[in-house]
């Protein structure tokens, strides 16, 4: 088969993906796996064969993503429950000043996004910012956007987030990079997206707390545990991932400390650690039984569940890429066009956003369409983890009507359409162009 007609059958499946979640609303697990059949069997590959593919890529993906993505959704349920969330929140703005309250809240989202999954970051911690407009009288947004623009930066650019845990699998990236990467993006980006962007627009929209939104303060059962604590424990398994990535640059291949750092700092290794302390330390130290320890965790993998298996059709359409002879081509084709591959890696990622909504389907299609640019070119080290905040940035774009975060954010800040679109949209925006000049910064000083 002529590789024109590969391509051709690349880009076809890429289209059918989207009519098939956007039009036809199949969910995006069904719709990846029915593509890969397709492609595959159009490709010319043996039918026995497609299936094996798809096995592979499914076994392949699934065999690390699983492992992250489950545990880290079990450590971040935990510090929620527990009141760790809010106890970040209450220690910043108390330490930065109400004067400064925009800037606490900015830097409380960024840090409790870490752990916890973006929506429920924000429910948790909506309420101090309703408090806030209310006494100060203040527009809703001048609080609501920094805490909002620390939660997209760090659910899209720094891993254990499940977008680019699975982006960074997808191409082989070194997750110590993206961490590292992620929060050199991530800080610019929640500062001009949040307090800056914030105190400009809410000169113009001014928006009160809506009267359906009245919540009252959330109830913990148990004493919040400390700052210094909460902090410590979401810290851990970055610092252990980042000494990883260093030891490998510093240290011999030879050496103990490399051996024990690379051990601990394995991904799988670090989050094992922290989720077991965040159990002790917060649950059975802090009054809870073994059995309520057991139930948050199992609670956990609801929502991570589904995150899981969408993850792994991506694998299983990747997979079938490389196997059929597409992905080949596709990278020699994405390697000869006139852009690097930087840009197209945003430039994919912001076109599946806008098309299909999600900020993660998003992340997780456009890295395994760069998966085989990455082996034509030989891509490997630091700039794979600029890709990945690459396809980070350009899925954070232009978050319009087809993304269900647009909706929660209306309905919490008591925004109509157009407003939303005013606020939220650009604020997005704004994090995924300042996220990706950042990337172009960093591209230039490393190469």
């Amino acid at each position: 088969m002529s590789n024109e007609m590969l391509i051709l059958i690349a880009l076809a499946g890429f289209f059918f993906l989207l009519f098939l979640v956007i039009k036809i609303k199949l969910h995006a697990f069904v719709a990846l796996l029915l593509v890969s059949l397709i492609v595959g069997i159009l490709a010319g590959m043996p039918l026995n064969d497609v299936v094996h593919s798809m096995q592979e890529g499914m076994a392949g993906t699934l065999g690390y993503i699983a492992v992250v993505i489950g545990l880290g959704a079990m450590f971040g349920h935990m510090i929620e429950i527990s009141g760790g969330a809010e106890r970040i929140a209450q220690t910043m703005i108390k330490k930065f000043g109400e004067g400064k309250a925009q800037w606490a809240l900015g830097f409380t989202g960024f840090f409790v996004a870490i752990p916890v999954f973006f929506d429920v970051g924000f429910i948790i911690l909506i309420p101090i910012v309703y408090g806030l407009a209310k006494k100060t009288g203040k527009s809703l947004l001048y609080y609501g956007l920094p805490l909002l623009a620390g939660l997209a930066a760090t659910h899209s650019f720094i891993p254990p987030t499940p977008g680019p845990i699975a982006a960074a699998n997808l191409i082989g990236a070194e997750l110590g990079w993206v961490v590292l990467f992620g929060i050199i993006a991530g800080i610019p980006a929640m500062i001009i997206a949040g307090p800056l962007f914030a105190k400009f627009i809410s000169k113009k929209i001014h928006v009160d707390v809506p009267e359906f939104m009245n919540l009252e303060e959330v109830e913990y059962e148990k004493e919040l545990p400390s700052f210094n604590l909460v902090a410590t424990l979401i810290l851990i398994p970055l610092v252990l991932i980042l000494l990883n990535t260093i030891s490998g640059l510093l240290m011999e291949e030879s050496s103990i400390i490399r051996e024990i750092l690379t051990f601990l700092g394995h991904p799988f290794v670090a989050l094992i650690i922290a989720t077991i302390l965040t159990f002790i330390l917060l649950g059975t130290k802090r009054g809870y039984s073994r059995q309520e320890i057991q139930d948050i965790a199992s609670r956990a993998l609801e929502p991570a569940g589904m995150i899981i298996l969408i993850t792994g059709a991506s694998g299983v359409f990747k997979q079938v890429l490389i196997d059929s002879g597409v992905g080949d081509v596709l990278g020699i084709m994405m390697a000869d066009s006139a852009l690097p591959p930087i840009f197209l890696a945003f430039i994919t990622a912001a076109v599946v956003r806008i098309a299909i909504g999600s900020a993660t389907v998003a992340m997780i299609t456009a890295a395994g369409l760069t998966a085989p640019l990455v082996s034509v070119l030989g891509l490997d080290g630091p700039v794979l983890g600029l890709l990945v905040i690459a396809i980070a940035s350009g899925a954070t774009v232009l978050s319009h009507v087809n993304d269900s975060g647009f909706w929660l954010i209306g309905r919490f800040l008591g925004l109509s359409v157009k407003d939303t679109l005013k606020t939220w949209t650009v604020m997005e925006t704004i994090i995924g162009l300042v996220g990706f000049t950042v990337v172009l910064l960093l591209a230039m000083i490393i190469y």
